[in-house]
């Protein structure tokens, strides 16, 4: 039998869509408008198109309020502090992957394991030198053993945000490995991407539901209300 996927309702767009592809709010004890990215905070849900865009459209519209069905305070820029979780739990997701042997920094290392057809996707500091990119994505196609170096680097996040996820100073260029053990970081640079409307690339979309099943995480939206 298929599985049953719920769905929820966009506050902004009112688009139905599976709850997995949204993003869930809840409401503090002080009424406070809380992110909840694990979907797994108590009390009724509102949910949002994953996007910082209409996510500013929700708190400027006061429509947490409607959704509640009390008064909710929005805090000043919730656009921006659902950014920072994103970011924070992709730098979670980093730190595992470098505890599981399936990331590695360097340029040397990352070279290495680009000519031996070991990299799942190149990550490159924000404010990394052209050149140094040019070099590892070139190592990237000759030592590809399939489709994979189509996927573009991911170039999201600072050096200095780079270094607290792999627990060293100076991280550059880095590159996650293939395997089961990067793929989670792979879907939550994905997701970030989305949110800050950069777009998606040549891979499918998948949801956070799917991304809880690849890393053994706890599954979101366990409380499915709207």
């Amino acid at each position: 039998m298929p599985k049953h996927i719920p769905e929820r309702t966009c506050l902004v767009t009112r688009e139905a869509r599976p709850q997995g592809e949204l993003l869930r709010f809840a409401l503090g004890p002080e009424n406070e408008v809380v992110p909840d990215l694990k979907g797994n905070l108590p009390g009724r849900g509102a949910w949002v198109t994953p996007t910082a865009e209409a996510v500013a459209q929700a708190a400027r519209r006061r429509l947490f309020s409607r959704a509640f069905k009390t008064e909710a305070r929005a805090p000043d820029d919730l656009a921006g502090l659902v950014d920072a979780l994103l970011v924070r739990d992709l730098q979670g997701a980093l730190a595992l992957a470098v505890k599981a042997g399936a990331a590695t920094t360097g340029f040397g290392k990352v070279e290495a394991a680009c000519l031996k057809g070991e990299v799942r996707a190149l990550v490159h500091a924000r404010e990394a030198a052209p050149d140094g990119r040019r070099k590892l994505a070139a190592a990237l196609r000759k030592g590809a053993r399939g489709p994979i170096w189509q996927s573009p680097p991911f170039d999201d996040l600072s050096g200095a945000e780079l270094d607290v996820a792999f627990g060293r100073e100076g991280v550059i260029h880095a590159a996650l490995l293939a395997g089961a053990g990067s793929e989670g970081c792979v879907i939550r640079w994905r997701r970030l991407r989305r949110y800050r409307g950069l777009g998606d690339d040549a891979e499918p979309k998948r949801d956070i539901d799917q991304v809880n099943d690849t890393v053994g995480a706890e599954r979101a939206g366990q409380a499915l209300d709207e």
